[in-house]
C-alpha cells in the first residue's frame, strides 16, 4: 500500500497574524508576547505600565505597545479604534487577593471583579468586530482557582470562575466564526507570585515558596513560557478543532 507523503512544515506558525496580549508587559503576558512574536505574529502589548510595554516592544520584531487601563471603557474603546487589524486576543491581565469571604471588603471585591472580569469583558467586546472579520482566536487566561476552591482566595476564585464561563459561552455563541478557549494555570513563577510573597509572607518567603511548590504534585511551580506555549498552540491552525476547551496546566494539581 502506498503511503501518502507529507512535506515537512514548521508547526504552530502564525506568520502575518496580529495578536494583542493584555497585561503583556510582565509575567505570563510577557512570555506570551515573546512566544507569539517568535512564531511570526505582530504583537500588540497592552498594559497599564507603558514604560515596561515599550521596553518589551523594543526587543520584539514588529511589536508595539498600547497603554490602556482595561477597566476604563472609554480607554478600551479608544485603543481598539486605533487598531486596524486583529487576529488573536489573549486576555491575560489580572490581579489577585488573599482572603476568605469574611476578610474580603466590598472595595477589594469590586476591584477584583473590575480587573479580572469587567476588564476581559470590555477588551473582548471592543475587539470583537475585528476578530469576527478575521475569523480570529481568543484565549482567556483563567486559573485552577476558577475550577477548584482554594482557601483564602474567595474573590480570586469567584472572578476566575467567571472567566472560565466567558470562554465557554463565547465559544458556543460564535462557533464557526471565532475559536475561544481558556487556559487554567496552577501557580506560576511570576512577579505576581513574588509580590504575593513580599506582601503576605515577607519573613517566611522560602517556607511559603516550598509550600507553593508542593501544591503541584510534580513539586514545582510552572514557568511562564509553558503557559505561553499552550496559548500559541490554541491560536495556531493546528488547533482548528479546539474551541470551548478549558486547558489545565497545573503540574497535576486538579488531577489529585
Amino acid at each position: 500500500m502506498e503511503v501518502e507523503s507529507h512535506s515537512m512544515t514548521t508547526s504552530f506558525r502564525i506568520d502575518g497574524k496580529t495578536a494583542l496580549v493584555t497585561g503583556g508587559a510582565s509575567g505570563i503576558g510577557e512570555a506570551t508576547c515573546r512566544v507569539l512574536a517568535g512564531a511570526g505574529a505582530e504583537v500588540l502589548i497592552m498594559d497599564i505600565d507603558k514604560a515596561s510595554a515599550d521596553a518589551l516592544a523594543a526587543e520584539l520584531p514588529g511589536a508595539s505597545a498600547v497603554r490602556c487601563d482595561v477597566t476604563n471603557e472609554a480607554a478600551v474603546q479608544e485603543a481598539f479604534a486605533g487598531i486596524p487589524k486583529l487576529d488573536i486576543l489573549i486576555n491575560n491581565a489580572g490581579i489577585g487577593m488573599v482572603g476568605g469571604i469574611a476578610e474580603t471588603s466590598s472595595k477589594e471585591f469590586r476591584k477584583l471583579m473590575s480587573v479580572n472580569v469587567e476588564g476581559p469583558f470590555l477588551v473582548t467586546k471592543y475587539a470583537l468586530p475585528q476578530l469576527l472579520k478575521a475569523r480570529g482566536r481568543i484565549v482567556f487566561i483563567g486559573s485552577v482557582g476558577g475550577l477548584v476552591g482554594i482557601k483564602k482566595r474567595f474573590a480570586y476564585c469567584t472572578t476566575k470562575g467567571a472567566v472560565v464561563m466567558m470562554a465557554r459561552q463565547m465559544a458556543i455563541e460564535y462557533a464557526g466564526e471565532i475559536r475561544v478557549n481558556c487556559i487554567c494555570p496552577g501557580t506560576v513563577e511570576t512577579p505576581f507570585v513574588e509580590a504575593y510573597l513580599e506582601k503576605y509572607h515577607k519573613h517566611e518567603k522560602e517556607q511559603v515558596r516550598e509550600q507553593l511548590n508542593a501544591r503541584q504534585p510534580i513539586g514545582r511551580l510552572g514557568k511562564p513560557v509553558e503557559i505561553a506555549n499552550m496559548a500559541l498552540y490554541l491560536v495556531s491552525d493546528e488547533a482548528e478543532f479546539v474551541t470551548g476547551s478549558v486547558q489545565t496546566i497545573d503540574g497535576g494539581w486538579t488531577a489529585a
